[in-house]
């Protein structure tokens, strides 16, 4: 679970992600029973979503062999193993 202290994945690191495995965000909601439009929303910054919501979102892409980079706390970037 992601808590106050963890970093958490930023929009960017979110589209960017998507983006390389090619999921859309209907994929990406079917993959991790995030719905589309908390994705889209979070996505454009317009909101952010409750931490189980996040920590699922990262928990399905690290699943797929995504890892996401941080400084700080501060998201930086994403890669693969």
């Amino acid at each position: 679970m992601v808590n106050a202290r963890a970093p958490v994945i930023t929009p960017a690191q979110l589209r960017a992600a998507r983006a390389w495995l090619q999921w859309s965000q209907d994929e990406l909601s079917g993959r991790s029973g995030v719905s589309k439009r908390s994705i889209a929303r979070y996505e454009q910054g317009k909101t952010v979503p409750h931490s189980e919501t996040l920590t699922a979102l990262q928990r399905t892409f690290e699943a797929s062999g995504m890892r996401f980079e941080f400084v700080g706390m501060v998201g930086r970037g994403i890669g693969t193993p």
